[in-house]
């Protein structure tokens, strides 16, 4: 055990490393190249207004971002795995995104063309809005799947099922809207770290450092549900209860995430399935891996996405897709 936590401490900061070299580079990736010495005395107060515009207020806002989300959306992975003991859970294909997703574009039909869509006031009411959408998918997973009881293999099947519903309710509301609003609810629905100022920032901040350390509180809960339901029970879990609160914790993660950064599939798939392999499944250790993990994925898609196809750009959200999709049917034939 004591060897498998000093193993976990030189993997997270081996992770933390990785995630400050991507950082750098993704400070000095886009269309305006600057020198290092430039990126330098920008961050010092010394540079050019120019590059202190470029640097801080649309390159920092958007890849804290991404650091943000990436967490949010691996540790969300991580409970979805945990309570339907499914190595192909993931926020993005059991329906929570599509919930959130589905709320927001609607929340965008209603407001299109306003000046009100993009204030400070609307910004912050982002997560909420999309929390709204996150919980109505998540009750109606949880309600449609409850038959004596909730099953991990009912939950799956009921959440796809919930994810094409939802998805067809944002094309209808898609087809609806006038083109500006449409090309910008397209992009963001592709996955799109598309918050270029700091506010955003500080809406999915709260969420973030507030939800993760409560979902590190329950890492034991999760430990015990993976030994199965009879064996919880057993042992003294409320698993319905527990279940409930885990799910509820996750949308909420999910849901905020997807509030700033749209809708990023597979992340909350690739990330906890490589902690595990790396770390081992004992959620004490597996959630912060997992937490860095999708980080570090995140600004790294975030940082390719910039450069492949240059001056124009990729949304995260296809560029983790092309990286997913083949480790998805890897999962999907390996798994028994």
């Amino acid at each position: 055990m004591q060897q498998q936590r000093k193993k976990a401490i030189k993997l997270a900061f081996l992770l933390l490393i990785a995630i400050c070299i991507i950082f750098i580079i993704s400070l000095n990736t886009g269309l305006t190249k600057l020198s290092p010495s430039e990126v330098l005395q920008t961050l010092l107060g010394n540079g050019e207004h120019r590059n202190w515009v470029i640097l801080v207020e649309f390159r920092l806002p958007r890849m804290v971002l991404a650091l943000l989300v990436g967490a949010g959306i691996a540790t969300a992975g991580a409970i979805l795995q945990g309570i339907s003991r499914n190595p192909l859970a993931d926020p993005g294909i059991i329906g929570i995104n599509a919930g959130a997703g589905f709320s927001v574009v609607l929340y965008m039909y209603f407001f299109q063309g306003s000046t009100f869509l993009n204030g400070a006031l609307s910004i912050y009411s982002l997560p909420f809005t999309a929390l709204i959408g996150a919980f109505t998918a998540a009750l109606l997973i949880y309600w449609l799947a409850w038959k004596n009881g909730v099953t991990a293999t009912r939950l799956i099947l009921v959440g796809i099922g919930i994810n094409a519903a939802f998805n067809a309710g944002v094309i209808v509301f898609q087809l609806m809207m006038e083109p500006n609003d449409f090309t910008k609810a397209l992009t963001w629905l592709s996955g799109s770290i598309w918050g270029t100022n700091w506010t955003f920032v500080w809406s999915l901040l709260p969420w973030i450092v507030i939800l993760i350390p409560l979902v590190y509180i329950k890492a034991r809960i999760l430990d015990l549900i993976s030994l199965g339901d009879s064996t919880a029970i057993g042992l003294g879990v409320n698993i319905e209860r527990e279940r409930f609160i885990l799910l509820m914790l996750a949308v909420t993660l999910a849901g905020a995430c997807v509030s700033v950064g749209g809708g990023i599939a597979f992340l909350g798939l690739i990330a906890p399935h490589l902690a595990k392999r790396l770390i081992g499944s004992r959620h004490q250790l597996f959630i912060p891996i997992s937490a860095l993990l999708g980080a570090f994925l995140l600004i790294a898609a975030d940082t390719l996405g910039r450069v492949i196809m240059a001056p124009a750009e990729v949304p995260v959200g296809l560029v983790v897709s092309v990286l997913g999709v083949p480790y998805f049917i890897y999962l999907l034939i390996k798994t028994p």
